[in-house]
């Protein structure tokens, strides 16, 4: 259930901070978000795959916490990516 990679490399150049960029926290929510987005139409139509609820629950936690910490640590850099990807915060 991974991204393809096309569309990892295109999440990856829109959200990055600079030309090498590939793990700042923009891109580490931006990917975390798609792959969400991915697993809950995936539940759609699998209600009972309890295995992908619990990693859907772990990925949902962890982009939390990176929200925190970028929240903490750059205000600006927080509002700007929550705005983009258009998550409620």
């Amino acid at each position: 259930m991974s991204l393809v990679t096309e569309v990892r490399s295109q999440v990856i150049s829109k959200y990055r901070v600079h030309k090498t960029d590939t793990g700042s926290p923009e891109v580490q929510v931006a990917i975390l978000s798609q792959r969400i987005a991915q697993l809950t139409e995936h539940f759609k139509s699998h209600q009972k795959d309890h295995s992908s609820r619990l990693g859907l629950l772990t990925m949902v936690a962890k982009r939390r916490r990176l929200l925190k910490y970028l929240k903490n640590s750059s205000p600006e850099r927080y509002k700007a990516l929550i705005s983009s990807l258009g998550i409620r915060r």
